[in-house]
């Protein structure tokens, strides 16, 4: 059986060595300064040393006293951080959900909306790019794009993506890949994460084979939503992803100038830590997105 002093001897002991006085000490712990002075001789009977001297209005730490406030504020520190995270997790029935950036807003959210009209789940969605922490942040649910992984999690496939040409109504209106210039091209710079995302030079290799593009036309783009974006306003036509315009192409906004497409080189996947797979609307979440995968 351990052997440890009262916890509260030592919550008054912290805090008087903490501000130098009892009166400041009892004033924090809304007890009486003789409600302090009698919990510090209790903790001195039980170490058998006397832990203050009094200076003035002030206490004074003793050689003893400053070993002892040495190993206990660290500890009483770490109670209090456990505490904090014990009462947290048993009040929090939010499923904690991590989505990277380039799927969080024009498919996870339309997809999620669709599955809360039939559910009273609530989660906390967080927006981030890969690695994340799942300890250290409390995720219980991550949805990533495969070129990168998490081992020892539960990691089950989503969806293969797909890229194709898109651009608005106006712009299409009469022309085709054929008729296309390549100053109409939008290109997207996936970024070194991204490489086997396909290209417009991937593309026509399949498609019109006899052409060869000419990068330095045309806009250029930092991301897939942007490239979906100048499309939408009629700036050219974007090898967009199909699962990111979906929303777009069924309200309208974003036409297929050809039914061309290609697949990209990873599923989109979602993983969970093992000892959460019985979390409330976990499997029922992944479960749905799976089905939402974009319509062909």
């Amino acid at each position: 059986m351990l052997k440890l002093p009262p916890l509260n001897a030592l919550k008054s002991f912290e805090a008087a060595a903490r501000t130098g006085s009892y009166v400041a000490a009892a004033a924090e712990l809304n007890v009486s300064p003789a409600a302090v002075s009698q919990q510090v001789r209790n903790l001195e009977s039980f170490f058998r040393r006397k832990l203050f001297t009094r200076l003035n209005n002030r206490v004074v730490l003793t050689d003893a006293g400053l070993a002892i406030q040495a190993g206990i504020t660290p500890a009483l520190e770490d109670i209090a951080t456990l505490t904090r995270r014990v009462l947290a997790a048993s009040g929090r029935s939010k499923l904690v959900v991590s989505v990277i950036p380039s799927l969080a807003e024009c498919w996870f959210m339309p997809a999620f909306a669709r599955f809360a009209e039939e559910s009273s789940l609530r989660i906390d969605l967080r927006i981030e790019n890969d690695p994340v922490d799942f300890a250290g942040s409390e995720i219980d649910l991550r949805i990533f794009y495969a070129s990168s992984a998490y081992p020892g999690l539960q990691t089950v496939p989503l969806f293969r993506d797909e890229v194709l040409p898109l651009c608005s109504p106006a712009f299409g209106k009469g022309l085709s890949m054929a008729t296309l210039g390549d100053d109409h091209l939008i290109h997207t710079s996936w970024g070194q994460d991204f490489a086997s995302h396909p290209s417009w030079d991937e593309w026509c290799g399949r498609y019109q084979p006899e052409r060869r593009v000419d990068a330095s036309k045309g806009h250029k783009v930092g991301s897939s939503q942007l490239a979906l974006d100048f499309a939408r306003r009629g700036l050219g036509v974007a090898l967009g992803q199909r699962a990111l315009a979906q929303e777009l192409m069924d309200q309208g906004d974003l036409v297929a100038l050809d039914t061309g497409s290609l697949p990209l080189g990873h599923d989109y996947c979602a993983a969970w830590p093992r000892a959460k797979a019985r979390k409330p609307g976990l499997v029922p979440l992944t479960e749905y997105l799976r089905s939402a995968g974009p319509h062909r």
